[in-house]
């Protein structure tokens, strides 16, 4: 009979998203891994495998725990304040990074994905959730007036997923409050209704 493990699973792969998170994949060794979870080698090999295996695990611990429980709590809400409400959490969450370890996605993406076909597939797939996160809403907000209806919920979706890909990844070396509220105030400005931006230009 297998024994029961003698730890908390979910607390250990908190510790080794913060080791890989913030070292990287490739400078976060085995035994960084074990040192970091309170675990021996033998047992983290046990439990989880390899390097890469906890690696796996991690990533899909930090999506979850990140872009699944935003999702969640925003899709409550009315579509555009939906996209609203998740870029600003996006700036704080970068400006109040003082380590600057941005995205453990988006570092994925970069460092590891490039060279490893699974998780290319992985990271596209998260990406993939996201763009359709933002999809929702837009087409959501079409149909309710409150979004731009001139451009395709397709292609806003896409500009949306560029333009967080790019805050996260600017914010590691200029994490300036002006500059990444600067690349929302356009993408903001592209969701109002036409009738809206009309009436603003009335006024100004």
């Amino acid at each position: 009979m297998a024994r029961p493990r003698e730890f908390d699973e979910n607390k250990v792969l908190q510790l080794a998203v913060e080791q890989f998170w913030e070292r990287g994949y490739e400078a976060t060794s085995i035994r960084d891994l074990a040192q970091a979870m309170g675990l021996t080698t033998a047992s983290i090999y046990n439990a989880f495998g390899d390097k890469r295996a906890v690696y796996r695990r991690a990533l899909d611990f930090y999506v979850e725990q990140s872009f699944g429980d935003r999702v969640g709590r925003f899709e409550k809400r009315l579509p555009r304040d939906a996209i609203q409400a998740f870029f600003h959490e996006i700036i704080d969450r970068s400006l109040s990074d003082t380590k600057r370890k941005g995205c453990m996605l988006v570092n994925s993406a970069l460092e590891v994905a490039p060279h490893d076909e699974e998780f290319q597939r992985v990271v596209s797939g998260v990406l993939s959730q996201v763009e359709a996160f933002f999809r929702r809403c837009i087409e959501a907000g079409q149909n309710d007036g409150s979004i731009d209806r001139r451009q395709s919920a397709t292609d806003m979706a896409g500009t949306l997923l560029g333009t967080l890909l790019g805050i996260r990844v600017l914010a590691r070396t200029r994490p300036e409050k002006n500059l990444l509220e600067g690349l929302i105030r356009p993408v903001f400005a592209m969701l109002e209704p036409e009738s809206k931006q009309q009436l603003d230009q009335s006024f100004a």
